[in-house]
């Protein structure tokens, strides 16, 4: 083998290792990425399950006051009473 053809072959050797790193580099970068991501997937699936949480909660005591409302109203139009003595 001339001295060229060794230089060629080195030259294809390192320019494999290289782009081969980059795509080592690449995949780790895509991991990290994709891990912050399922983070923060179940940070918004959390919030959400919180959020409808609140929700049920916020309906009940809506439910509750109209109930207190309507008692509250009738106390009040009801005639009043006569002090006894």
């Amino acid at each position: 083998m001339s001295l060229t053809r060794k230089n060629m072959a080195l030259g294809m050797a390192i320019f494999a290792i290289v782009g081969l790193s980059g795509c080592a580099t690449y995949t780790d970068e895509f991991a990290t990425i994709n891990s912050r991501l399922d983070q923060l997937d179940a940070r918004v699936q959390g919030a959400a399950q919180s959020a409808e949480a609140a929700n049920r909660e916020a309906q009940r005591a809506n439910q509750r006051l109209d109930q207190i409302e309507g008692r509250v109203r009738n106390l009040e139009s009801s005639p009043g009473r006569v002090p006894r003595g």
